[in-house]
């Protein structure tokens, strides 16, 4: 399965979420950013990645970095999606 696939199902899985958040807790979450510390090592990682110059290790973690990013970005989105709605009500 793809990345495309599995952020498909994703979204559909985590649909409901965003008729039920609560607008302080979907605005905490569409303002979800990384921390500094975390900010650099992603930059590191991804110039290392860039370069093919990963190790295995750093492999296994940019990997899971970039799931969480992409669970992130639905959560984001479901999020916008509940202050939308709520907006036009």
């Amino acid at each position: 399965m793809n990345s495309a696939d599995s952020l498909g199902i994703l979204d559909r899985l985590l649909e409901p979420l965003a008729g039920s958040l609560p607008n302080s807790a979907a605005e905490s979450i569409v303002n979800l950013r990384a921390d500094l510390e975390m900010q650099v090592r992603i930059d590191e990682l991804a110039d290392k990645a860039s370069e093919g110059q990963l190790t295995p290790d750093e492999e296994a973690e940019y990997s899971a970095i970039v799931e969480a990013i992409d669970l992130i970005g639905v959560l984001q989105a479901k999020a916008r999606k509940a202050l939308s709605r709520s907006t036009a009500a």
